[in-house]
């Protein structure tokens, strides 16, 4: 009954999508969209930097952000004042989650002549499209080490900047990235110990863990209405956080395997994939909700008792010291709660080495009639990415949220909570630019809350098996639409599943994207990147 309900689920998802895509591409209201203004400042006070003598210009930036952070009231928003001051402007910060409300709502604007002055990309193919349809500028004699010092010095070397590039210009900015690598799954250690079981180390062990969390009432409360497994994917395809991937051999996100490129999403193995998924929910093993959750809302049910096993990607996703935890919210509602990280592949790699962030992008019109605007923006984030900034978008104030004594920063915890976390957790915006890396400015950070369990977390995660990064950025051959790829074959693997209930379709799938979507080219010119980069053998 749950397999057909899901399957009608999915039917009628369809169909309503269809309906939604058409209004969508018309409306200029799509998504939620926070933003927050700066009321007009006085340039030039005496305290005032000497960039703050250039002349006061207004801009907009658009930027991902968690679901659950918002900025305060203009008052309390002490990094805004600190960069207006600073630079002489005056901010507009819109942000929303990442998803295909923030392509929607970026796109629009674009549409409307109305685009942010930077951006971040969230379309899922670095910027490729907008290369091609002429949106972009070329920012190469903007985006130097001459004039981001700290952004290529701590974060992007030169090599990594330039393999990152389209080949005929400067269009993107990657993002600084997180080296270290934290995604994994967890798995609720308390209802293990309920149900006398032990931690599984192979996928067979996995699967009686997934069935005695759905049958064995790990909870105790009598009721059969707890799940294995639980993920989110929007109603857009089937996500890449099941297991199921690793059984079949494949590594997040993509490697190269005797100088050959392997695409997780696209390989003939996915067949396996399919098979595997179809029968974990056919069993009722996984959350019944997972198509439909939009992240959050799988963290949220997870905390809610739903499910026992997920896949995080943050260091913090379980930390006892993190306020928005998936660990401090279940213990809110289930004191005896203990998420864990592990993997149930032994010394398989679970992931391969990080490619640079998602790209900051910016429209050719800005370039051509405010460059003033493109040199200050960079400004701001060369200052970002160093020390001052860094610090400030992490940690907060000197001497309020944290005291320093050389390179080692404690944190007032209680001040933090009070003046960030309660205010909106505004920080996890305002640190857009740089990741949760202390380690690459020399910082040591003493968090007292930070508890033995959470270093444990991080000891742990970072002891499971990784492969290296690819070596080098691949775009595809130019006129390839790489998202309407990818949204091809997502629909494709979501029909395989509810309608096929089975990989058995995945051959004539795969054949499909490849000729008909012209995934052959896509992956021919791949491989003759790689081969370019020397990467192969």
């Amino acid at each position: 009954m749950k397999e057909e309900l899901l399957s009608k689920k999915w039917k009628a998802f369809t169909a309503v999508m269809l309906g939604i895509a058409i209004v969508s591409a018309c409306s200029s209201n799509e998504g939620t969209v926070t933003s927050t203004t700066a009321p007009a400042s006085t340039a030039g006070s005496a305290t005032e930097a000497p960039a703050a003598k250039k002349a006061l210009l207004d801009i907009r930036m658009m930027v991902d952000a968690p679901a659950n952070a918002q900025l305060p009231s203009d008052a309390e928003d002490f990094v805004k004042k600190t960069i207006e001051e600073k630079f002489n402007v005056k901010i507009t910060l819109d942000y929303m989650p990442v998803g295909q409300d923030y392509v929607t709502r970026l796109n629009t604007q674009l549409a409307s002549n109305q685009s942010p002055d930077v951006w971040r990309d969230a379309n899922g193919d670095g910027g490729l499209k907008y290369v091609l349809d002429g949106i972009l500028a070329d920012i190469g004699t903007f985006v130097t080490p001459q004039a981001m010092p700290n952004y290529f010095k701590n974060w992007i070397d030169e090599t990594v900047f330039q393999r990152y590039q389209f080949a005929d210009g400067t269009f993107r900015m990657p993002t600084p990235y997180n080296k270290e690598l934290y995604r994994t799954w967890y798995i609720r250690k308390d209802w293990l110990d309920t149900l006398n079981l032990s931690v599984p180390e192979t996928y067979d062990e996995y699967l009686n863990v997934l069935r005695a969390f759905v049958n064995n009432d790990p909870d105790g409360n009598g009721k059969k209405d707890t799940f294995g497994f639980t993920t989110a994917t929007g109603g857009d395809g089937i996500g890449l956080e099941w297991p199921e991937y690793w059984k079949a051999g494949l590594v997040f996100a993509s490697t190269i395997k005797d100088g050959n490129f392997i695409d997780m999403q696209t390989d003939p193995r996915v067949e396996q994939v399919l098979d595997d998924i179809s029968k974990v929910i056919g069993e009722g093993l996984v959350d019944p909700d997972w198509f439909l959750n939009k992240s959050p809302q799988h963290v949220d049910r997870a905390a809610q008792g739903k499910a026992g096993i997920i896949m995080g990607a943050t260091k913090d996703f379980a930390f006892d010291s993190n306020p928005q935890s998936l660990q401090s919210k279940t213990k809110a509602l289930f004191p005896n709660a203990n998420w864990i990280p592990f993997t149930p592949f032994g010394s398989q790699p679970i992931s391969t080495g990080i490619a640079p962030g998602s790209p900051v992008l910016f429209p050719k019109g800005v370039v051509e009639n405010s460059p003033e605007k493109v040199e200050r923006i960079v400004e701001i984030l060369d200052w970002l990415a160093g020390e001052e900034g860094y610090i400030l978008t992490h940690y907060g104030i000197e001497n309020r949220h944290y005291t320093r004594n050389g390179d080692t920063i404690t944190l007032n915890t209680e001040a933090t909570k009070k003046e960030i976390t309660d205010k909106g957790d505004f920080l996890k915006i305002w640190d857009f630019f740089t990741p949760e890396t202390p380690t690459v400015l020399g910082l040591t950070i003493i968090n007292a809350n930070e508890s033995d369990r959470d270093r444990e977390i991080s000891k742990t995660i970072l002891g499971f098996p990784s492969l290296p990064y690819i070596g080098t950025s691949l775009t595809p051959p130019e006129g390839f639409d790489l998202g309407t790829f990818r949204k091809r074959q997502r629909e494709l693997q979501a029909k395989a599943v509810f309608d096929d209930k089975s990989g058995k379709n995945w051959p004539a799938y795969r054949e499909e994207l490849m000729t008909k979507y012209n995934g052959n080219a896509l992956f021919e010119q791949y491989a003759a990147q790689i081969k370019a980069a020397g990467l192969a053998k």
